[in-house]
């Protein structure tokens, strides 16, 4: 009888993107297993392709905040009244906070053991469970929020009316610039008391004690809900 292939490992000093699909069942856990380190991994070696992956946190204001409001004046130039629109964009901004808990729960921790499944988890979010300190990878670039973006929108066109979807896109696009400057801060901000610093807390328990529970980011509203809230033993640990 043959000696038993020897499983694949992962070289952290090569591009890793390419060569996390190899490890098959083992992905799961080894992606939550996570370094500690403020220096994140190369991820590809053609270097746009790596400038692709980095986005400074300021970025995300700096692009999407004018967005919004530039969406929020179109329902305004439509007629809607200030405070109908800005009902509107609240509206948004709680329909985000759910969308982040489906995504982050349903999408980013969904369960892979093929050569592609691994690689695009990895890419979306596993990356931030094995390297949870990487700075630059912390937000999302603006050009795959962009792609995302299209289905949320179209499906808002759908549910409300034409003059309101604007407004009510704006807020969830607001909710976004929230949430990754928030997830940004949770992670390199040193909240001293109070709610910010339960969050934190909170959060950092999700990536290193219980990874299958605590999937808001915001706020833990929707774990409360759904019923994926830590127990409070594990929390306070």
């Amino acid at each position: 009888m043959g000696a038993e292939a020897e499983p694949f490992a992962v070289d952290l000093n090569k591009p890793l993107v390419f060569q996390v699909g190899h490890l098959g069942e083992a992905y799961d856990e080894w992606v939550h297993k996570p370094i500690v380190s403020k220096e994140g991994p190369r991820f590809f070696a053609n270097d746009f392709l790596e400038l692709l992956t980095r986005t400074r946190w300021w970025v995300i204001p700096i692009v999407w905040l004018p967005v919004v409001c530039w969406f929020v004046s179109i329902s305004l130039r439509m007629g809607v009244a200030p405070p109908q629109a800005a009902v509107f964009v609240v509206g948004g901004v709680v329909i985000w906070t759910l969308l982040e808990y489906s995504l982050h729960r349903f999408v980013f921790h969904k369960k892979t053991t093929s050569y592609w499944g691994n690689t695009l988890h990895y890419l979306i979010h596993g990356c931030h469970h094995k390297h949870p300190m990487d700075g630059l990878r912390l937000v999302f670039p603006p050009a795959a929020t962009a792609i995302l973006s299209v289905p949320v929108w179209t499906l808002f066109r759908i549910i409300s009316p034409s003059s309101l979807t604007p407004a009510l896109f704006g807020g969830s696009l607001l909710g976004y610039v929230l949430y990754d400057c928030t997830h940004y801060y949770l992670h390199h901000g040193k909240p001293s008391k109070g709610f910010s610093k339960h969050l934190k807390k909170y959060h950092l328990n999700h990536h290193f004690r219980i990874q299958n529970k605590g999937f808001g980011i915001t706020s833990y509203l929707w774990d409360d809900v759904f019923g994926t809230l830590p127990s409070a033993k594990a929390a306070s640990k």
